[in-house]
């Protein structure tokens, strides 16, 4: 098959260049999407990060449902394996015990995705109901970092960040209960926003009160692959509690200017969780980037009481993911996990959970508020906190301890293992903050490291306008120009 571009072409288009190329007549949506799943062809073979390409989408993207004079033009896009729904298609969630689950509806995010003009081609990988940190289950799949096989891509946004960041396709589908998105994102090289609250709709199945901590996103190479797809996806349904919200303007106006000079802080501790002396190194350096900037920097730790907060998260966490298991269950008529179907850790978290009474509820209710509160009291003082996005290396595939394989008889330990890497990224879900990983650093295995800037809520803009004066001040440079070892560029 003769392909549009070379892929050394390709690497170098953006989701928002195809799509004008696209406009232009230069290129169809179906020649983008024969690429793109050349493209997967090519990788998943050595990656393992797409479960499922949908031919007929590839064959006519239009057809299928993309709207042509949507802004990103038939541009192909692959969907996690969880979160909105698509008619008629697969969404296995990582799991076994939902082989063959076709849902009967789009949900009304996949509806303005569609709108833009995005082509939705195919599915990847997740951990099983998106719980741990690596999509990693030899029985379903084991997704490996395009930079290093040896490595995990995390999780759980996993397959979408490794196709992302081997050049397969410009932008992807992620989720974010706790670092979803930008987690991967910053072991993969790639940028990561998990919007504020009140920005994608996560109707019909969720509201704002069901779902709390869990919003939706894309994993991209450009800032303003980032800026359009909030600015084109977001939006609530009709009957949705939260309060949409609209900024004074479009993302992709607003970074086109550099913000004003900001109060950043900067901090690798957060409660009793410590990164690394190489992360704090790398923390430190980016932080001497954003001084010659013009941004004023200074080492502070939000006045936050941690201990409480991580163990509201965890009780969240918990008592979400057992009504999840809970009504997949009883959707096909079982009052308890099928032997062998339903991961251990999964399997435990659905006996704890089920056991959460209203008042551990309203204990935990009152914890995400004072919070809330105690970081809208810091950024009065502070418009941006950068931290590391893990406090931890990036493990090695088969580090179980991680994962929902794992043994750990302890719901509680086992996440209090995940908590001491992956601590900066949850108590913005649990506060509604966003947060960004931009890739600005390096890990001792030669893994990328993303910096984690989080903002107050609804503050998005701000963080799209300090990731695009950085991308500028790098001439577009990210990972230092570095390709990772498996991309569409090397074969």
């Amino acid at each position: 098959m003769t392909l549009a571009m070379s892929w050394d072409e390709w690497a170098t288009h953006d989701a928002v260049a195809l799509a004008e190329r696209v406009r232009r007549g230069e290129l169809t949506a179906a020649e983008l999407a024969a690429q793109a799943a050349a493209g997967v062809a090519m990788l998943n073979p050595q990656l393992s990060a797409v479960v499922e390409v949908f031919d007929d989408a590839v064959a006519d993207p239009y057809r299928c449902g993309a709207h042509a004079d949507g802004f990103f033009a038939g541009v192909p896009f692959l969907m996690k394996d969880l979160g909105p729904t698509m008619r008629g298609r697969l969404q296995e969630m990582g799991s076994l015990f939902m082989r063959g689950h076709r849902p009967g509806e789009d949900s009304f995010l996949t509806g303005k995705m569609r709108q833009a003009g995005l082509n939705l081609m195919g599915r990847t990988t997740t951990p099983e109901f998106g719980l741990c940190s690596s999509a990693e289950n030899p029985a379903v799949y084991v997704t490996r970092n395009p930079w290093d096989r040896d490595y995990t891509t995390l999780g759980s946004s996993a397959g979408s960040a490794a196709m992302v960041g081997a050049g397969v396709l410009p932008l992807a589908h992620a989720t974010d209960g706790g670092g979803s998105i930008r987690i991967p994102a910053g072991a993969n090289g790639l940028i990561g926003l998990k919007p504020s609250r009140g920005v994608f709709s996560i109707a019909p199945k969720l509201s704002d009160l069901s779902g709390l901590v869990s919003t939706q996103g894309c994993v991209s190479r450009t800032v303003r692959d980032t800026a359009a797809f909030l600015d084109q996806c977001r939006g609530g349904a009709p009957g949705e509690f939260m309060p949409y919200w609209l900024p004074a303007e479009p993302y992709l106006q607003l970074i086109q200017r550099d913000p004003g000079r900001l109060r950043i802080a900067l901090s690798h501790e957060w409660g009793d969780y410590r990164s690394t002396k190489h992360y704090a190194a790398e923390l430190q350096r980016v932080g001497r980037l954003l001084e010659g900037l013009g941004h004023h920097v200074e080492w502070v730790l939000p006045p936050v009481d941690y201990r409480m907060a991580f163990a509201a998260q965890t009780t969240c966490y918990i008592s979400n993911f057992a009504q999840t298991i809970a009504n997949l269950l009883a959707a096909k008529g079982l009052s308890s996990p099928p032997e062998g179907l339903i991961e251990p850790i999964c399997v435990r978290v659905w006996e704890a959970g089920l056991r959460t009474t209203y008042s551990e509820r309203a204990q935990m209710q009152a914890v995400f508020n004072t919070t809330s509160r105690a970081f809208g009291e810091f950024f009065e003082s502070c418009d941006i906190i950068l931290t590391p996005i893990t406090a931890l290396p990036t493990p090695r595939i088969g580090t179980t301890e991680y994962l929902t394989l794992s043994d750990n008889p302890s719901v509680l330990d086992w996440f209090e293992n995940l908590w001491r890497n992956f601590a900066y990224t949850p108590l913005t879900n649990l506060c509604g903050m966003p947060g960004i990983s931009l890739p600005l650093g390096t890990q001792e295995s030669g893994l990328p490291l993303g910096l984690h800037a989080q903002a107050r809520q609804a503050d998005d803009g701000l963080l799209l306008q300090l990731a695009a004066q950085i991308e500028r001040a790098l001439g577009g440079r990210w990972n230092d120009g570095r390709l990772p070892a498996h991309h569409v560029t090397r074969g």
